[in-house]
């Protein structure tokens, strides 16, 4: 296996959640960069505007573990996938890839409810109810989960379709409580995905 580095000795890297496969970022390596990512296992890119190697959250501790690397068919671009430490872009988004061109959502993520709120949180939008919690904090927002869980009980007894609209709302408070936290939601589908781990290792 031969990588078809390009003209200025790089090749072009997609980043790739290796639990939730969403894409997160596209960086470049050069042949040292390529190398000491497969001898550390720890995410390697080299940076065309500093033109040095950088590890990926050695400054941000946003670290990326790479747990499996593939090329293309040409040999001329790579796919790795990583455990995402934090966030990946440094805009404090999950994934870099957040403007929308064009969008046609079949359906609605859990990581699109968290990308909608850190967005206002990082671009505060006049009469945002997400604005609102955020700003009055954590007292206000645990306030509205205790008020939704509540509610999730009710319903619950009642008919399924207040249930739909009840939960809907836990899971929305509860969301604008992990970005108060700055603990993305991706955070806890890893731990579930431990704990199911564990739990089959048992078996």
């Amino acid at each position: 296996m031969t990588i078809q580095f390009n003209q200025e000795g790089l090749v072009p890297v997609i980043v790739q959640d290796a639990t939730s496969l969403e894409v997160l970022m596209l960086a470049y390596m050069n042949v040292e960069a390529y190398e000491q990512t497969l001898k550390t296992k720890q995410a390697t890119y080299y940076s065309r505007s500093r033109k040095a190697l950088w590890v990926k959250g050695e400054t941000s501790g946003h670290h990326q573990q790479v747990v499996s690397m593939f090329y293309d068919c040409d040999q001329d671009a790579l796919l790795i996938q990583v455990i995402q430490t934090g966030v990946a872009c440094h805009t404090g988004h999950r994934s870099c890839f957040y403007t929308p061109i064009f969008s046609q959502e079949l359906t609605f993520s859990f990581n699109r409810l968290y990308d909608i709120v850190i967005d206002r949180k990082l671009h505060p939008v006049e009469g945002s109810y997400t604005n609102y919690l955020l700003t009055k904090g954590l007292d206000k927002i645990l306030k509205k989960v205790g008020e939704e869980t509540s509610e999730v009980i009710i319903a619950a007894k009642n008919n399924p379709q207040e249930l739909i609209q009840e939960t809907s709302d836990l899971i929305y408070h509860l969301t604008v409580l992990l970005v108060q936290k700055d603990i993305h939601i991706q955070t806890i589908f890893e731990n579930l995905s431990i704990r199911h781990g564990q739990k089959d290792a048992q078996k």
